[in-house]
């Protein structure tokens, strides 16, 4: 399946570099961008294919709608009238909901909301994602086979996207203030700012693979669970200090 990306800002980019980066073929990724310079650095940093024209890009059997919500708007109708009737829909831009994006395009086919977070960067995006009651098994395949590539997928009620944008949007900038405080303190006590940073980031690292591991098991036993409390902290101050700065 080719996979065209209407629109290759920052976040495009992320995703298009992890999915070649994860064995997707290069020639199967088309896109179309307003400004064709930004795609063209793609096309030469990647070898995707640049489309002419947006009716182009529709062409493919799924679109990945990547443009700024400013211009959504104007996007979709074009998108409906070129696209294929069996395509899927993909959209990344914030803010439009599925019923939204299938009034736009004026048709009812598989569409897919998607909500990755900046660290797609590194392939290690926390992404959110809601589908349409029309989409088929085919189609979500075709999503994970492209979206998989750049970090973990989460399925969400559409109702969670405000919810998971605070918490995988907007909290990743804490984590990384978070890291940034370990590290300066690390700087004031004689470590080299390159060691703190790297003391700091690998901590957080393996703190989190640890609670995640603790959380994904479907039967926690009594000791899990206080090593969990243990990994959360005893402390009920500190715990309470966090909750209230991230309400």
């Amino acid at each position: 399946m080719k996979y065209a990306f209407i629109g290759t800002g920052s976040m495009a980019a992320a995703i298009i570099r992890g999915m070649v980066a994860g064995g997707v073929a290069p020639g199967d990724i088309l896109a179309f961008n307003r400004t064709r310079e930004k795609a063209d650095a793609l096309a030469n940093e990647l070898g995707i294919v640049v489309c002419d024209t947006l009716e182009a890009a529709a062409q493919a059997g799924a679109i990945v709608l990547a443009t700024t919500p400013q211009s959504f708007a104007d996007i979709l109708p074009r998108v409906g009238r070129a696209m294929r009737t069996d395509a899927l829909v993909m959209s990344i831009a914030a803010g439009y909901g599925i019923a939204a994006i299938r009034e736009g395009i004026g048709r009812d086919t598989g569409i897919i909301r998607i909500m990755p977070n900046v660290n797609a960067n590194v392939c290690a995006s926390t992404t959110g994602y809601t589908t349409s009651a029309s989409i088929t098994a085919a189609q979500l395949d075709a999503f994970h086979f492209a979206f998989g590539k750049i970090g973990e997928l989460i399925e969400l009620d559409e109702s969670e996207f405000e919810t998971f944008s605070a918490i995988a949007g907007c909290g990743v900038a804490y984590v990384y203030m978070f890291i940034d405080a370990m590290a300066r303190a690390g700087l004031r006590n004689g470590l080299s700012k390159q060691k703190a940073l790297s003391i700091a980031a690998s901590a957080v690292m393996g703190s989190a693979k640890t609670i995640d591991e603790i959380v994904q098991q479907s039967a926690v036993s009594m000791a899990r669970r206080s090593e969990l409390r243990t990994v959360l902290g005893r402390s009920r101050r500190v715990r309470n200090w966090f909750s209230e700065r991230l309400r």
